[in-house]
């Protein structure tokens, strides 16, 4: 069975500084992407083998093996990945530790959103590092854990910074529409309106509408849906919280509404979805 990644928007659990896993993506998974987004995390991407685009702050970069993608907390990006197999290690860091990190002069680039291309060397060095953490990191408290993280930022941030051009239709400053993400990201179990969202931006719900396209290559409501499935995906796979009570924290009216909005956004029904994420955190895989 094809797994999706488990995706944004993120929720460390209570005690836990970082969260570290492989992503494996089937040959025959659909391309990802696009769905433009932030979240209170920092978050480094390891890529093993890729194939597609990162875009962040109105610039892109074509990805390529070996590459290594940083992007602060609450900074909007997005990633669109080709169809076909590719694999990345994925950590999500809590924003303190490396805001604390980031005051250093040396590693003062963890302040900002980039794209790293190490060479040989270094990527050998970044791919042990980062085994090692996944390993550490199944015991949130293990005291190796922030020796871990602070040398593969360190790692990232020293490597040579990859180029990346200006998108041709760069999606505009969101500080304008943060307040209606501020609320959705605070209370996911109760849906804004198109007319509330708009009234929280000043803006008319026609001048909303047309500014969060534009931001996010999508409508509003389809935006607002999307985030709210992704969250309940990382519930199932992080949480033992019965489905049902995922869907309706998520703002689904109903169980049968949440399976089938689920379904057509991963593939699977979220109980299929747990019991993939199940297997995956396990290292059994799927057959």
């Amino acid at each position: 069975m094809t797994i999706r990644p488990i995706c944004e928007p993120v929720e460390l659990p209570l005690g836990t500084a970082v969260i570290a896993e492989r992503v494996s993506i089937e040959a025959d998974a659909p391309a990802i992407g696009p769905f433009r987004h932030y979240h209170g995390v920092a978050e480094l991407v390891l890529f093993r083998r890729v194939r597609g685009e990162f875009m962040v702050e109105g610039r892109r970069n074509r990805l390529s093996d070996g590459a290594v993608s940083f992007v602060p907390s609450m900074r909007q990006h997005d990633f669109v990945l080709e169809r076909g197999a590719m694999e990345w290690v994925l950590i999500q860091i809590d924003p303190y530790f490396v805001e604390e990190l980031a005051r250093r002069q040396s590693t003062a680039r963890l302040n900002r959103a980039f794209i790293a291309k190490p060479d040989e060397p270094a990527k050998l060095r970044i791919d042990a590092l980062a085994d090692w953490l996944i390993e550490a990191a199944s015991e949130p408290t293990d005291p190796a854990i922030p020796g871990l993280v602070e040398l593969l930022l360190i790692a990232a941030a020293k490597a040579p910074e990859a180029e990346t051009i200006a998108e041709e239709d760069p999606a505009i400053s969101f500080d304008r529409l943060l307040p209606v993400l501020e609320r959705l990201r605070a209370a996911p179990g109760e849906p804004i309106t198109l007319e509330r969202a708009a009234a929280m931006s000043n803006l008319s719900p026609a001048y909303f509408s047309r500014r969060f396209r534009q931001m996010s290559g999508m409508p509003f409501t389809e935006y607002s849906r999307i985030y709210r499935l992704h969250l309940a995906a990382r519930r199932l796979a992080t949480t033992g919280a019965a489905v049902s009570e995922i869907g309706y924290g998520v703002g689904f009216s109903s169980p049968a509404h949440f399976s089938a909005r689920f379904r057509e956004r991963f593939g699977m029904t979220p109980r299929e979805y747990r019991k993939s994420a199940a297997r995956r955190a396990s290292g059994e895989g799927d057959g």
